[in-house]
């Protein structure tokens, strides 16, 4: 009976062990979990980047000007019959846009800037800059595309603009609706140039990485024919 007893309790010591998960024993299953590594880094970096307005009040100010212009042209004559009031209230607009899209909401919203410097020699240079932002202050998606779809859109409507003036003898709007394309297009064609350059610095820096990386590999090759060419020479001797 003793021996019974013992058996029965080297049994029940051995039962914990028998009962785990899957049948198999801690020390496996301790094994199993050692090399999990959680990264949040990306996931929050894509929840940044997808988070809808992080820069609300640029954005608004970014369409504001623009959209405030186009509506006082149509209905300008609604709510006044004097064409200087109008013509000026809708050239403030396009300055106020001009200069906003230019110096605060192009380097806020999609990280890109243009401006024109003087040199030494009183030579003008045109200075297209794609600044890469850290993660917290990157802009989304949505900014972006707000951005772009502003800055495309609008500069398209004044051009109707103006073929509609231009057939409808309306002559004397010809020189606000041509102001209107001329700075709103400025800033098209700087941000596209800042695109560009941002896409080349990428290239040349991707190319100079790679380069890098290819130096010790075309080392290690030299060496390797190096030591097969001494190795040869040693085999004629």
């Amino acid at each position: 009976m003793k021996q019974v007893g013992a058996a029965g309790a080297a049994g029940g010591a051995r039962l914990p062990r028998a009962l785990r998960a899957d049948g198999l024993p801690p020390q496996a299953l301790g094994d199993d979990t050692e090399d999990v590594s959680l990264d949040f880094g990306s996931e929050e970096e894509l929840a940044l980047r997808k988070a809808r307005i992080r820069h609300p009040l640029a954005t608004f100010f970014h369409l504001f000007f623009r959209v405030s212009a186009i509506v006082t042209y149509l209905f300008c004559d609604w709510f006044s019959n004097s064409f200087v009031a109008c013509f000026v209230t809708i050239l403030l607009l396009l300055s106020f846009d001009f200069w906003s899209v230019k110096n605060v909401t192009g380097r806020l919203l999609v990280g890109l800037r243009w401006w024109n410097q003087i040199d030494e020699d009183g030579k003008s240079h045109w200075v297209f800059e794609a600044k890469r932002m850290p993660t917290i202050a990157a802009s989304t998606e949505a900014e972006a595309r707000i951005f772009w779809l502003g800055l495309i859109i609008c500069p398209v409507i004044w051009t109707m603009f103006f073929f509609s003036t231009l057939f409808s003898l309306k002559l004397k709007w010809l020189a606000l609706v041509i102001a209107g394309i001329s700075l709103q297009t400025a800033n098209l064609y700087g941000y596209i140039h800042c695109k560009l350059e941002g896409q080349k610095t990428i290239s040349r820096v991707t190319s100079r990485l790679f380069g890098t990386t290819d130096v010790p590999k075309r080392q290690s090759r030299r060496i390797s024919e190096d030591g097969t060419e001494e190795h040869g020479k040693t085999g004629t001797r």
